[in-house]
């Protein structure tokens, strides 16, 4: 029989109740004819209760996962484009699609008689956080046949065969969408940047023309304030330039009388010159 068997059969059995598993892997031994196939099905390790949790999670609920792998995908996109603000929109989707799927993995185990602790679930969500870091891990959450947990800090590329039982691993349609499909949401993603770059620049724009009319509506009041101060400073000007006529209007006249008050005031002082010389004679 080929790999391929070998995986269906692993599938099964890392799905199947979590207390039977060695039970279950002994009699599928002992019914295989082939010696080869029958040994590799006794070397099937046990899953951890985390790595079956997901196991079940993937085989019962593949388009949810589906779902989130395909994000994942999106994701390292983002990353590998540096494309920040699609990277943080991603980001927070990943986030809360794998709390959401952990959550309904651990319901869907507990539905099937298992039990989780509080570490097992905490497990359970940093295996299906893993997928959104690493291809390889992606492949082994989806096949339905880890072994163990994995984390999204381990050191990538995931080492497969240390994860998954049954063989070798393949890409599935959940794990690879269609290149247009990607394509298409990669130009989206474009558009989107597109759209947010040039709102951007209308509210710079916005604010360089509130701040022009600003300085506009600033600058009609200053010269407003101005003209109104122009125009007393004229009214004074010519008040001022009035007055400085009628003063010199007056010069000429007050010439005069100052002329004739100094001839009246000789005229006095010969008079009393006179006067003391006649009172001196008769004394």
């Amino acid at each position: 029989m080929s790999d391929a068997s070998l995986a269906e059969i692993a599938a099964e059995l890392y799905t199947g109740p979590a207390e039977d598993f060695v039970a279950a892997r002994n009699a599928l031994a002992a019914e295989v004819a082939d010696p080869a196939l029958a040994e590799q099905i006794r070397a099937l390790r046990k899953p951890s209760i985390a790595a079956w949790i997901v196991n079940v999670f993937a085989r019962e609920r593949a388009a949810d996962l589906g779902q989130a792998l395909q994000l994942a995908q999106e994701l390292r996109e983002a990353q590998g484009e540096l494309d920040a603000p699609a990277l943080a929109q991603l980001g927070r989707q990943r986030r809360a699609l794998t709390n959401r799927l952990a959550d309904d993995a651990v319901t869907l185990a507990h539905a099937r008689g298992g039990r989780a602790t509080p570490s097992t679930v905490e497990a359970v969500r940093q295996t299906i956080a893993a997928a959104f870091f690493d291809p390889d891990a992606a492949l082994a959450v989806a096949s339905g046949r880890l072994i163990r947990e994995l984390a999204p800090s381990s050191a990538f590329p995931l080492d497969v065969d240390a994860a998954v039982g049954g063989g070798h691993l393949t890409a599935s349609p959940a794990v690879a969408p269609p290149v247009d499909e990607v394509n298409a949401r990669r130009e989206r993603r474009k558009a989107e940047r597109a759209v947010r770059d040039a709102e951007q620049e209308l509210v710079r724009a916005q604010r360089t023309r509130s701040d022009a009319d600003r300085d506009a509506s600033d600058a009609a009041r200053r010269i407003e304030r101005l003209t109104g101060r122009a125009g007393e400073l004229e009214a004074e000007l010519a008040r001022t330039r009035g007055l400085l006529k009628a003063a010199r209007a007056d010069i000429p006249g007050i010439e005069e009388r100052t002329a004739a008050a100094g001839a009246a005031v000789a005229a006095a002082e010969e008079a009393l010159a006179a006067a003391r010389r006649l009172l001196e004679a008769e004394g």
